[in-house]
């Protein structure tokens, strides 16, 4: 099965955000719309699902990568010490390639959230609410911006917050790689 799986889900991760978001809208929305009783199917539920279905491939292929990477020593050596296949595998090679698990790529994510969440400018009190994340503020609005007004200031100030975002989720990422990273021969 691992033959017809990982293509499928390398297939997947690299699906472009606008052709995740295009199905968002055609697929997903109308059903959302029928099944939820929603005033439209482009909304908050819409784009979380369409963010799942676009970030999930891209975890399992670098996931698989960094399991894939442990040592092969480690794997013996946890064995021969009696321990069995499923403990070699949670008290050894995940810890192991957990420095390795995982990514950030829906942060700042545009297209799909622009072309999924419906761009309502309000807060939502349901997940079937529309709502306009910011990089599709950004992305919406920057056409429209006069240079050097308020306006305009506003968006770069909500890039700046995403910059930040990101930086501090990369930082706490980078802090877990390097708490969890192995030393000597299993050094990842």
């Amino acid at each position: 099965p691992r033959r017809f799986i990982k293509p499928f889900i390398e297939l997947l991760a690299a699906l472009p955000s606008v052709v995740l978001g295009f199905l968002g809208m055609v697929v997903l929305a109308p059903f959302i719309q029928t099944a939820f009783g929603a005033d439209s199917g482009l909304n908050l539920l819409n784009a979380s699902i369409v963010l799942t279905f676009m970030t999930v491939p891209t975890i399992c292929s670098i996931s698989e990568d960094a399991l894939h990477a442990v040592p092969l020593s480690l794997r013996e050596g946890s064995l021969a010490l009696g321990a069995t296949r499923w403990q070699t595998i949670i008290r050894v090679v995940i810890p192991a390639a957990f420095s390795g698990i995982g990514t950030s790529r829906a942060i700042g994510e545009t297209m799909v959230v622009l072309m999924c969440a419906g761009g309502g400018g309000i807060i939502p009190t349901s997940l079937l609410d529309p709502v306009r994340p910011m990089p599709a503020s950004i992305a919406a609005e920057m056409a429209e911006a006069p240079f050097g007004s308020d306006h305009y200031r506003a968006l770069f100030a909500i890039g700046i917050v995403l910059f930040f975002m990101t930086l501090a989720f990369n930082l706490i990422a980078d802090y877990i790689a390097k708490k969890h990273r192995q030393a000597g021969t299993s050094s990842l």
